[in-house]
């Protein structure tokens, strides 16, 4: 911004110096060249009357002192004719005298008693004026004058003062630089401070809050309304993790103590009532479950964390090690297949979560005597599939919103798994999406980047993992997912 702002101020300098510097120099060449015409003319007419008395009065060897001292004094060639365009007298010496100039123009137009001004060539083909005025006496001719001066000397004044007027629009535009500079600094270091700080804040702490005692009034009062929001909202954020950390705390134990009740009483219940007592336990399980996943998802909300390098493989081994007990209790056999994909960008601690919740998902919904895949791409694509009932286009599109089942589902799940899912990819700069799998079933797909492209930052952070083999409910499942 801040060179944008120069470049603005020393363009419409630009623009004022050539509206008025233009104009005054082609002012100040027209004016000059006339004011050499004007003195041209008057030399000659005074040099013409001296001219004219000497050849009235005879005195004929006067001319060649008259001009030539005007020619040394001035730089200008004089020549001088009788009335028949003879010439009398030639301020160059390598002129001649005693041939006759009549047939010339402006000799002629003299002899006629009528001067000509005029610009014109010499015999070198140097640009000179011209003036050549009769020598006359009333109306009687006795003689012409020619004057010519060169132009050099005149298109040197008129550079010189272009040379000037360049020079005191340079400076000037050197001065409108530096105070431009200062200016554009001056406004754009309280936004330079706000954007540091709004990253800062991005990434979860406002370690430098922006300076609202400096630049322009608006800027002064947009910092101090950027740190009165900043304060607030960390604040909020504060007493939201607090309430999150202590809700998790206090709600855990009535729920298990819940549990622990409902289990005492199958001993002194009716037979007929254990399915009821079952459904209720089954109910209190899923209750606990949606209790951390929306603490989870808070969390996640509230944190902020970089993206850092994670061994794909590793963490997959490890995750399909901690679940494969639970799948084989229930004939369900977990595979990883493709080429290893190596180190990959996430968030720290979002990968093993990632893996849990589709596998829970996938455990969920996997039929006996089938098997769930694990099958790594080359550009770090991870394909989590079952062999369940699968899902329906429109239930694809919706099965990222929290909280929503499917109307067919009969399984205890909280719509809170693939809502983390998606925190955690998108967090970790990747992607995950839901596609049919190839003979029936579900495809997750999830895409990460690989190390070696640039890692992103996002403002999301991880937390305990919502699906694990040890908080995932002990009873088989027959459809459904989430």
């Amino acid at each position: 911004m801040t060179r944008r702002l120069l470049l603005s101020y020393l363009a419409l300098t630009v623009l004022v110096l050539a509206g008025l510097e233009i104009p005054l120099g082609f002012l100040y060449a027209r004016g000059e060249t006339s004011r050499a015409s004007q003195n041209v003319e008057r030399d000659a007419s005074m040099l013409a009357e001296i001219t004219e008395e000497d050849i009235e009065n005879g005195d004929l060897d006067a001319l060649p002192g008259v001009v030539g001292e005007y020619a040394g004094r001035t730089g200008g060639h004089v020549v001088v004719t009788d009335r028949r365009g003879v010439v009398l007298a030639d301020s160059d010496p390598a002129g001649r005298t005693g041939v006759t100039l009549a047939a010339q123009p402006d000799i002629a137009r003299a002899l006629g008693n009528r001067p000509t001004v005029t610009s014109t060539t010499d015999d070198d083909g140097d640009d000179v004026l011209s003036a050549t005025v009769p020598g006359a006496s009333g109306t009687t001719v006795r003689g012409a004058l020619r004057l010519t001066y060169p132009l050099s000397e005149v298109d040197a004044r008129v550079h010189r003062i272009w040379g000037v007027l360049a020079l005191v629009g340079a400076c000037i535009l050197v001065a409108v630089a530096l105070v431009a500079f200062s200016l554009a600094r001056w406004i754009t270091r309280p936004l330079r401070t706000l954007e540091a700080a709004t990253a800062q804040l991005a990434d979860g702490q406002l370690a430098t809050p922006p300076d609202a005692t400096s630049g322009p009034p608006e800027l002064r009062s947009l910092a101090a309304s950027f740190n009165h929001t900043a304060t607030r909202l960390q604040h909020l954020l504060k007493a939201q993790q607090a309430f999150a950390s202590e809700a998790s705390h206090q709600l855990k134990t009535p729920l298990t103590s819940l549990r622990l009740r409902l289990e005492n009483f199958e001993p002194c219940l009716d037979p007929r009532a254990h399915g009821s007592l079952e459904e209720a336990i089954g109910e209190v399980e899923r209750l606990g479950r949606m209790v951390q996943g929306l603490l989870a998802l808070a969390r996640l909300e509230n944190t902020a964390t970089t993206p850092e390098p994670v061994d794909l493989d590793a963490v997959l081994a490890d995750r399909v090690a901690m679940w494969e007990p639970l799948a084989a209790e229930q004939y369900v056999a977990v595979d990883i297949t493709g080429p290893p994909v190596g180190r990959v960008w996430a968030i720290p601690g979002a990968l093993e979560q990632i893996v849990d919740n589709l596998l829970a998902n996938a455990l969920r919904v996997s039929p006996p005597s089938t098997t769930i895949t694990l099958h790594r791409t080359p550009g770090a694509v991870l394909d989590v599939i079952d062999q369940g009932p699968g899902m329906s286009e429109a239930d694809r599109e919706r099965a990222f919103e929290r909280f929503w089942r499917a109307s067919d589902t009969r399984h205890d799940g909280t719509g809170l798994g693939l809502p983390i899912v998606r925190h955690l990819v998108d967090a970790s700069g990747g992607a995950v999406t839901l596609h049919p799998a190839p003979v029936t079933g579900l495809d997750a797909r999830v895409r990460l980047r690989p190390v070696g492209a640039h890692a992103p930052r996002r403002p999301l952070a991880t937390d305990d993992a919502v699906q694990t083999p040890r908080n995932l409910s002990r009873r088989p499942r027959t459809t459904g997912r989430r």
